[in-house]
């Protein structure tokens, strides 16, 4: 049995995801305390293979979204297979999958047949594509996501070329999605005692992510404007360039544009940029005059008044650099796990409990490495 603590202790999930989307959720319900168990086929999950790691299957990728989950190998193609399956869902509040609907009908594990084993169980798809719509049955990919709900579009707004944005947001968004959604099922079963279906797919979770800002104009009938935000696409929004590296800056309300006038350029104190409406409606130009401002310092110079006048501002790190960033340190969020291919630092839970803290639980399974455990503990448990 699991013996992991924080606010969903005693929660077990079987989870039949792969790649990103479904595994970043349900690492999360790991490190909140959940007892995840990882059911792969015997090939396992593709991230197993993606990126380097300290040995074949475990690759760095795999390891972050996977650690503290149990792993268990089952061919569901086998009768034998499907059985110990079923025996898992008995045991279960939670079943998460990332297959496509026909797939998982033809396994035999629709929601109709796991609630027919576990009427108050929680049943997550992750999908690609919703199915009450034309696409439902397409393949679906982080970069395709983004293409389709309109990323590409913007940045080449933005830098004069279409392009993905240099992390896999499609994936993790959807990913932050199925864990709201699940836990949001899991509270209305503990009011009611209801079990349900939940549905959570890529496109529709990134063309709501995208559209918050963007919708704008295009929200009203007759419309006002085109669906994007001016200052998100603003060709002169990016790093700025100092007199030796480069700084992020936002000198946007009225208070910072005040502060940093009345320092360093007075002369820009006039009606034409004096209210954020006015700045807004020409802010690339307020860019740009920023922009030709702070190549006159050092990035520290402008960082040490930038922090003074309380204006938010921070140099332009690597992702390398984060693990050796003095605040990320201080408040604890990278871990050190203790694995049998060596020492692992981790980045942990980003959030705080005062009563019932997440942590890392261990390592991500090698494949298969629980099967034997996880089976013989279901001789013992109670089912739903």
């Amino acid at each position: 049995m699991s013996d992991h603590q924080g606010p969903l202790k005693d929660v077990r999930v079987v989870d039949l995801t792969a790649m990103v989307m479904g595994p970043y959720c349900t690492q999360i319900m790991a490190d909140m305390g959940a007892d995840v168990i990882k059911v792969e086929p015997p090939a396992g999950d593709n991230t197993r293979y993606i990126s380097v790691g300290p040995v074949a299957g475990l690759s760095g990728v795999f390891i972050n979204v996977n650690r503290g989950k149990r792993g268990v190998m089952l061919d569901l193609q086998t009768a034998e297979g499907k059985a110990a399956l079923r025996s898992l869902i008995e045991t279960a509040d939670v079943f998460i999958h990332s297959m496509r609907a026909k797939a998982i009908a033809k396994l035999g594990f629709g929601y109709d047949d796991v609630a027919a084993l576990n009427p108050s169980i929680v049943y997550t798809n992750c999908y690609g594509y919703g199915r009450r719509g034309p696409d439902a049955d397409r393949p679906a990919y982080d970069d395709t996501i983004q293409a389709e709900c309109g990323l590409p579009a913007v940045q080449e707004q933005l830098t004069g070329e279409a392009s993905y944005v240099g992390t896999i947001m499609a994936d993790k968004v959807a990913g932050l999605t199925a864990l709201y959604a699940t836990t949001m099922a899991l509270f209305h079963r503990e009011r009611t005692g209801e079990g349900q279906e939940v549905e959570v797919s890529m496109f529709e979770t990134m063309a709501s992510f995208m559209l918050v800002e963007h919708a704008n104009g295009a929200m009203f009938d007759p419309a006002l404007g085109p669906a994007v935000y001016p200052r998100a696409v603003a060709p002169n929004r990016k790093p700025y360039e100092t007199k030796d590296g480069q700084i992020a800056a936002l000198i946007y309300n009225d208070k910072h544009w005040q502060a940093f006038i009345d320092r360093v350029q007075p002369v820009w104190n006039s009606p034409e940029f004096a209210t954020l409406e006015r700045r807004a409606k020409q802010i690339d130009t307020v860019y740009g005059l920023v922009a030709q401002t702070l190549k006159e310092r050092t990035t520290d110079e402008w960082l040490q008044l930038f922090r003074e006048l309380e204006i938010p501002a921070a140099a332009v790190n690597s992702p390398d650099a984060l693990f050796d960033n003095e605040h990320l340190n201080a408040v604890g969020l990278f871990e050190t796990i203790d694995t049998p291919h060596g020492r692992i630092r981790i980045p942990g839970v980003p959030t705080w409990f005062s009563r019932t803290p997440g942590r890392v639980h261990g390592p991500a399974p090698e494949l298969g490495a629980d099967t034997e455990s996880v089976l013989a503990e279901l001789k013992a448990q109670p089912r739903h």
